[in-house]
């Protein structure tokens, strides 16, 4: 398929008008190489380990949901240069869906409440909140990647907000909390916010979170996915 109308494809599965005003020059089409798209990759990242991934599968296009080009890039080297090196190389399209993808419908949150179970779900201005009867052993054991953090005292949750990425913001904390939620589940939370919190947190990492609709995209549309687990190790 040509490039323009693969493209476009993508831009109605997420629309970029969906996405933060702080993605901009972040999304769509950040790295270009050949025009005529055939196979396709989909990864949480693209980290050296799914660009070597994507060129073993000879892929025209690897599709990821966070950018490897956050910062403006005024000198090219290191992993950075690595990367890019390999991508060029292969002529391998580098394709980014990031807040566009939250926000879309069958996006990173529906897709996690999805996975959790939750029904009746109500959508927050950057989340999901929906019915359920779960405990945190529960939701750890759904996600992929570990376990979770808590931050409160919690029981069986019958109502929980779920936010994927770094969603611990003290309004949307608020807003879960008018719309009847009982719990918080997200990444990268603070200790100030927590303390703060009108509501128990449950902190998973951004992998547990968003690689569920990376994985789910790939299926639906007959893509490769790539699983990319961060490597971490526990020291007691």
């Amino acid at each position: 398929m040509d490039i323009t109308r693969f493209i476009a494809a993508l831009e109605q599965i997420a629309p970029p008008e969906l996405a933060e005003d702080y993605d901009a020059g972040r999304i769509g089409l950040i790295v270009e190489g050949r025009e005529d798209i055939g196979t396709v990759c989909c990864a949480l990242d693209a980290t050296q380990r799914v660009a070597d991934a994507a060129v073993r599968a000879g892929a025209d296009m690897l599709i990821v949901h966070h950018t490897p080009l956050w910062n403006p890039v005024t000198a090219v080297r290191g992993p950075t240069a690595h990367l890019l090196r390999t991508l060029l190389a292969a002529g391998m399209n580098l394709y980014v869906m990031h807040t566009n993808f939250d926000h879309a419908e069958s996006g990173v949150n529906d897709v996690l409440a999805a996975r959790l179970g939750l029904l009746a779900t109500e959508r927050m201005t950057a989340g999901v909140v929906g019915d359920c009867s779960l405990d945190p052993e529960e939701i750890a054991r759904r996600l992929p990647g570990g376990g979770i953090r808590v931050y409160g005292e919690v029981g069986t949750i019958r109502r929980l907000a779920v936010v994927g990425g770094s969603g611990f913001d003290p309004a949307l904390l608020r807003e879960a909390a008018d719309l009847g939620a009982e719990a918080f589940l997200s990444a990268e939370l603070k200790h100030s916010v927590a303390r703060a919190s009108p509501l128990p947190c449950l902190e998973a990492t951004h992998y547990a979170l968003e690689a569920p609709a990376m994985e789910a995209l790939a299926s639906r549309m007959g893509w490769h996915y790539i699983p990319d687990p961060p490597h971490v190790v526990v020291i007691p």
